[in-house]
């Protein structure tokens, strides 16, 4: 291999390439997810332009340079990211030194969506603090600089939790990582809530010392250069350098553990005993029989066991309690916020099948009629169920109790029950139309070529589950117009529960005949990772 970053750029190009080529549809979901995300980095380049001259201007963008950085650190490992050669462990048998590698890497890490949207988002950053020529000089030298350290930080963090994502002794770390992040993000968001009142002001010290941090320093050196302080930007560049070099340094290192060093995680010893794998008991004994308990046993065991379903989990049911009851605490909650807990419950209806990656062809074998897959999805929605009903319920009351707005408890679980089984309804039919697999190794949630399906299907569902609860919204907003509609409010619980069900089955039941007809592509797409 004489030229390994070309070569990596070109499998990368190749693994996209071949990944759209499958279906229509999954280019459309890659057109569609790429004109989204380029719109959305065109708006912030263009409000960040609109920033220039004004008193705050810095503040934004070496605090939003900073916020971003950490967005490439943190989000690869939790949410889809769809490149198959930022993997390492899959290149072990490359006769290739560290470094070579980790050029060929990071030259393929600037190919893609993520990477133009950074692009063009740190663009903006520099433009709106730059003035004169030594600005921009230094604008330029600063975006490419901040660019490669966002780069290279993502895969230096990606290469080092590898096996972490992986192992089965790491998977409960992996989750109260999971957990941190959720909790940290709404707490920027409370935040961000609290300075819409009192200004920019408040942050201009944390700008200050972040300036100094890479690679935020990169953008501030375009403050300092524009002011005329040649040798403090000099210097902010030269720290934004350094932090390049030590991310670089970082992530050789880690890949040269993972392509030398045995897993010692999962090895045991070879005098261990072994586990006893025989008979069901504890709580698995009161599921009811047949293939129902056997279905809802196995959606419990991977909620519980597997690294990625428990992270995704845990996740799901923080952020479901924190949004509100943090409004409720801060006094600008609504009985109504609530509801986000069965709503981020519901998001795991969807894609139930590519959870079983490549397992899922035992599954498979057992299904010969629509009553069969019917039966599948029943227990699979059964499982959820049995977590998602009490903790909605505990979620409501807690946020009730904060609010004292006891009178209004009803129709806050009658909403939220419409939305669970909305979501439920249309998960088990996303679930058989738009499959995806989630990759056992790595640190990906989908497989190459298809991040875009994966965002287009659970953000589609959620958009139809939105659309199917509308009727008890409009009567819930019909109840509060009329003269005496408060007092009837309760029937929006006996309301919201019937139309949930009803929604669940009938999901259920027009779901069951596509995943029957469609076995063997749903077994191709779940089996891709």
């Amino acid at each position: 291999m004489t030229n390994p970053t070309a070569t990596v750029v070109r499998l990368k190009l190749a693994l996209l390439r071949n990944g759209l080529r499958q279906s229509g549809g999954r280019r459309a979901a890659f057109v569609a997810s790429a004109v989204v995300a380029l719109l959305f980095a065109l708006s912030q380049l263009a409000g960040l332009i609109l920033l220039r001259g004004r008193p705050h201007a810095d503040v934004v963008a070496v605090i939003g340079t900073a916020v971003l950085a950490l967005g490439w650190a943190v989000l690869p490992l939790f949410f889809p990211t769809g490149d198959e050669t930022l993997d390492p462990t899959r290149l072990v048998l490359l006769p290739l030194h560290p470094r070579p590698l980790v050029r060929a890497l990071l030259a393929a890490s600037l190919v893609g969506i993520g990477p133009l949207f950074t692009l063009l988002v740190l663009t903006g950053c520099a433009l709106a603090l730059a003035h004169g020529p030594a600005g921009y000089a230094v604008a330029v030298a600063a975006v490419a600089l901040a660019l490669l350290v966002c780069v290279a930080l993502a895969r230096a963090v990606a290469a080092a939790n590898v096996r972490l994502l992986t192992s089965r002794r790491g998977r409960d770390l992996a989750v109260l990582s999971g957990l941190v992040i959720a909790i940290g993000a709404q707490l920027v968001n409370f935040g961000a809530q609290r300075l819409g009142s009192a200004g920019l002001e408040p942050l201009r010290p944390a700008a200050d010392v972040l300036s100094w941090v890479p690679p935020a320093s990169a953008v501030g050196a375009v403050r300092s250069a524009s002011e005329g302080a040649y040798g403090v930007a000099a210097g902010q560049l030269a720290v934004s350098l350094a932090g390049l070099a030590l991310l670089l340094a970082a992530w050789a290192r880690s890949l040269t553990r993972l392509m030398t060093a045995p897993d010692g995680s999962t090895l045991q010893p070879l005098d261990a005993p072994a586990r006893d794998r025989s008979g069901t008991a504890g709580p698995a004994r009161l599921l009811p029989g047949g293939r129902t308990g056997t279905v809802m046993e196995r959606s419990l065991r991977y909620i519980w066991r597997d690294p990625k379903t428990k992270a995704a989990w845990v996740t799901s049911l923080a952020i479901g309690l924190i949004v509100p009851v943090f409004n409720a605490v801060q006094g600008t909650g609504s009985i109504y916020f609530a509801c986000f807990a069965a709503g981020m419950l519901g998001i795991q209806m969807y894609n139930q099948f590519g959870q079983d990656t490549s397992a899922f062809w035992m599954v498979a074998m057992t299904v010969s009629s629509a009553q069969d897959a019917y039966a599948e999805l029943r227990g699979r929605a059964l499982a959820l169920l049995l977590v998602t009903l009490p903790y909605a319920v505990l979620v409501t009351v807690l946020t009730t109790s904060l609010l004292d707005a006891w009178a209004r408890l009803p129709e806050a679980l009658g909403l939220s029950f419409a939305l669970l089984g909305a979501m439920l309804a249309t998960g088990a039919w996303t679930s058989a139309r738009f499959p995806y697999s989630i990759p056992q190794e790595g640190h990906k949630n989908v497989a190459p070529g298809q991040a875009g399906l994966a965002w287009i299907a659970i953000f589609g569902g959620m958009v139809a589950a939105a659309l199917l609860c509308s009727p008890v919204i409009a009567l819930t907003i019909w109840l509060h117009v009329t003269a005496d509609g408060a007092a009837r409010a309760w029937l929006l619980l006996p309301a919201g529960t019937g139309y949930g069900a009803a929604l669940t089955l009938l999901g259920l039941r027009l779901a069951a005949p596509r995943t029957a007809a469609r076995l063997p592509e749903i077994l191709t797409a779940v089996s891709k990772g």
